[in-house]
């Protein structure tokens, strides 16, 4: 087994949140998604039967909160009959959606299983650029659910991934949200993981953009105060500290992917390590035994500048998968971190990226398209990335 940081396993706290990834199947097609680019990899869904298995283990080990993801969970027909279960079991339940799929009858379903939480998605306040985005016509019929899922009792969630795309509409997006009458409301700058680090020179914000972003988002919070929350947080890249990532690898999240893999985070499944699958082991002998999730468990793992650092028990050393991303070494310091030694390389693409918009803004250079998340170019770029490695 790998070195894990921890000196014993009574040191291990339980999987509290588990993120079931029921299907990386989307009808949209968003530039700024997260999931893996091999998104066609993952045919081999596991089955009802599976995913019932992996919330009673689960569970049995002290998980209480229960997010339903994707892709598009909608795509799922057995997704009623989980919710059920997941009710029975005793789980809290957020379902993550970008709502197309869905209709009054099938929220009403929901809520006769048990349902506790929906969580709707849009990509703009802008209809046209809504619609641009996620590469199919949806903004009326997510703001149709919007309302549905308010009658139907559910507070009202709304999730609006900011980029430069949109950032300068940040004042329509926060009245839109008043006037779906949302109950809470987060702005979620992008992380650029998966196909949104493939389009990281087209989507991340400027600095005076964020700043200006900043403001609007703090008029707002306390113009809503006690009627909505408003949740804005500004993306790792521009910060001089990195996030305690998953509050630790393998402490309290656990996610499943598609396919059955279990990974300490959505992101993981890049890294250079072998994961197991629930098809072959328990949750209980994955989460305490598998060399996956001991690999950055507690400290022992750690280089310099983290190993000595006196804030390595507030942020874990930061993002495991940013780290290999940047620098080609998971164990790394997260490059957002200005104790990093890899922190001005990211200052550089930052700027790079600043003055490219620029040039852009002002057609001094032709704006590079968006590559959308779809088949057709999951497959393109895992055939190119074969061929690197091949050569």
């Amino acid at each position: 087994m790998i070195q894990a940081g921890l000196e014993t396993k009574n040191e291990l706290t339980p999987p509290l949140w588990l993120l079931a990834e029921l299907t990386y199947r989307c009808p949209l097609q968003c530039p700024y998604c997260s999931n893996p680019l091999e998104i066609a990899k993952y045919q081999n869904e596991l089955t009802t039967e599976d995913w019932i298995r992996v919330m009673q283990q689960a569970r049995k080990m002290g998980a209480t909160q229960l997010g339903f993801s994707g892709g598009e969970p909608l795509v799922r027909p057995d997704l009623e009959t989980l919710i059920q279960e997941a009710r029975r079991l005793g789980y809290y339940t957020n379902l993550i959606t970008s709502g197309v799929g869905m209709d009054e009858a099938r929220v009403k379903r929901f809520k006769e299983a048990g349902l506790d939480h929906i969580q709707i998605s849009f990509q703009a306040s802008d209809e046209e650029l809504n619609n641009f985005l996620g590469g199919t016509k949806t903004f009326q019929h997510k703001k149709e659910m919007a309302r549905i899922v308010k009658e139907y009792e559910y507070p009202m969630v709304l999730n609006i991934v900011i980029h430069r795309k949109n950032i300068d509409q940040i004042r329509d997006i926060l009245e839109m949200t008043v006037e779906l009458n949302a109950d809470y409301v987060e702005l979620a700058s992008t992380q650029y993981y998966g196909w949104s680090r493939v389009n990281v020179d087209q989507l991340l914000p400027t600095r005076e953009q964020l700043a200006n972003a900043e403001i609007v988002a703090k008029e707002y919070q306390e113009k809503m105060k006690g009627k909505s929350r408003i949740i804005y947080v500004i993306p790792d890249y521009f910060e001089n500290r990195p996030k305690p990532c998953m509050n630790g690898w393998g402490s309290i999240f656990l996610t499943i992917a598609p396919d059955g893999t279990a990974l300490p985070c959505h992101e993981a499944g890049q890294l250079p390590i072998e994961f197991p699958n629930v098809k072959d082991f328990s949750i209980a002998d994955i989460w305490h035994d598998s060399p996956g999730f001991n690999h950055f468990r507690g400290f022992g793992w750690m280089k310099e500048p983290c190993r000595s650092c006196d804030e390595k028990e507030k942020d874990f050393g930061g993002c495991r998968c940013q780290a290999f991303m940047m620098t080609g070494d998971a164990a790394n310091a997260d490059p957002v971190c200005d104790k990093s030694a890899h922190h001005q390389a990211l200052l550089e693409d930052i700027a790079r990226i600043a003055e490219l918009a620029e040039q852009e803004s002002h057609h001094k250079v032709g704006e590079k398209p968006l590559v959308f998340r779809n088949m057709k170019n999951s497959k393109k770029i895992t055939k190119e990335a074969e061929k690197t490695v091949t050569v």
